[in-house]
């Protein structure tokens, strides 16, 4: 008699680098940090496509030369450009069209482009996001690099491993998990941002410096003005910090392809999420993010017992930085939508992250909404406080 096969269950774990860097000015005088992670594979030039966000080309018209001229001028036995730099849609409306990624697909199927091949992808979150899922699902992988341009990019997107654009009306509905080959942060590329996609980035560095860093977080809040006018000398070591704070979570934090309950990097984000789609995409990802660890900070001191005074400062700081922190879709009846489509998101049951106090995040699995719509109440009637001290100066 042959006895049935017996299973078993065999733990094992894959090895990634995460390669992150920063410079001043990548595309000129730090370019050799760009060639240099594009090295060639067993004995084969490092074959490369570029994409470029269609808005930053739109104020720099030079980085496509810029980027033409940089691999060109690679010895043809070190580095090849596989074709002319491409051009996409910035901003959300690259994640609302699932077409683009059929279009991206074509190209890099066009160009030959194989594992060993390099997509190095230059734009704000959303174009990282959505080049990144084409190249997370072309032959299973393709060597990202991503050069984020835009503060809540290189805060916080851009250093992560996840990739997705947004179908059925909701944020992040397909994408994949997958570690970008390597990630650029240069301070270049932020020069042309409007003032509101500058400071948009700050709300992320203010979420990681709550759950992570009291020390960053204070001084976050003692610099909040400086950074919301774009002071530099302020600005980009907030920007280091945040990027290390979130690499450090991917990973030495034990999960960084969220297989466990909890998302403590989507603190805030709940509704943040809601709030977007409910816009019709109007406000701005980094502004909802401000709206949502705002009123979670705030529900957080109503029910878990962070610090009033903690609460009030979290405000302040945002504030101080320039975000509104009130929008028509926060009164929406369906903003608590964003519950469910958060659990679902994770699967299981709903699990957010809350706060205790500063550097001390807490899982929670039950939402008193009575409270919750009682810390957006506070939060909406501070904001407008704070419109009519700047309207009449009064602050």
């Amino acid at each position: 008699m042959i006895e049935p096969a017996q299973g078993g269950d065999t733990p094992f774990s894959v090895r990634f680098v995460h390669r992150v860097r920063f410079t001043r000015n990548v595309l000129e005088t730090d370019q050799h940090v760009l060639v240099d992670l594009l090295t060639p594979s067993e004995g084969q030039p490092a074959r490369v496509q570029f994409w470029l966000d269609e808005q930053l080309h739109r104020a720099r018209p030079e980085l496509a030369h810029r980027l033409r001229s940089l691999a060109d001028a690679q010895p043809s036995s070190r580095l090849v450009r596989v074709s002319n730099v491409q051009i996409v849609p910035g901003g959300e409306p690259i994640k609302n069209d699932i077409h683009i990624i059929e279009r991206i697909l074509k190209v890099f199927h066009a160009a030959r482009l194989d594992r060993r091949s390099y997509v190095v992808v230059i734009g704000g979150g959303a174009v990282l996001d959505a080049v990144g899922f084409a190249a997370a699902i072309a032959h299973r992988g393709l060597r990202l690099v991503r050069l984020p341009s835009t503060t809540l990019a290189q805060a916080d997107s851009g250093i992560g491993v996840k990739n997705a654009v947004n179908l059925f009306d909701k944020k992040n509905w397909i994408g994949s998990f997958a570690v970008p080959w390597a990630v650029v942060n240069d301070a270049d590329l932020l020069e042309t941002l409007s003032d509101r996609d500058f400071r948009a980035g700050f709300s992320e560095a203010v979420k990681v410096a709550l759950l992570k860093d009291a020390a960053f977080f204070k001084r976050l809040c003692r610099r909040a003005k400086a950074i919301g006018q774009r002071n530099m000398n302020v600005a980009l070591p907030a920007i280091r910090r945040s990027a290390e704070w979130h690499l450090q979570h991917i990973t030495a934090g034990g999960d960084p392809f969220e297989m466990l309950e909890a998302r403590p990097l989507d603190f805030g984000h709940w509704s943040a999420h809601r709030l977007e789609a409910l816009s019709e995409f109007e406000i701005r990802h980094g502004e909802a993010v401000a709206i949502g660890v705002a009123i979670d900070a705030v529900y957080s001191s109503l029910v878990h017992g962070f610090p009033q005074q903690a609460a009030r400062r979290v405000l302040g700081c945002l504030a101080d930085m320039g975000f509104r922190l009130d929008a028509p879709s926060l009164h929406d009846a369906s903003l608590f939508d964003g519950l469910e489509e958060f659990r679902q998101h994770l699967g299981g049951r709903l699990t957010l992250t809350m706060l205790r106090d500063v550097g001390q995040p807490i899982d929670v699995h039950h939402v008193q909404r009575r409270q919750m719509r009682r810390a957006i109440r506070i939060v909406s009637r501070f904001a407008h406080r704070r419109a009519n001290q700047e309207r009449f100066g009064t602050e």
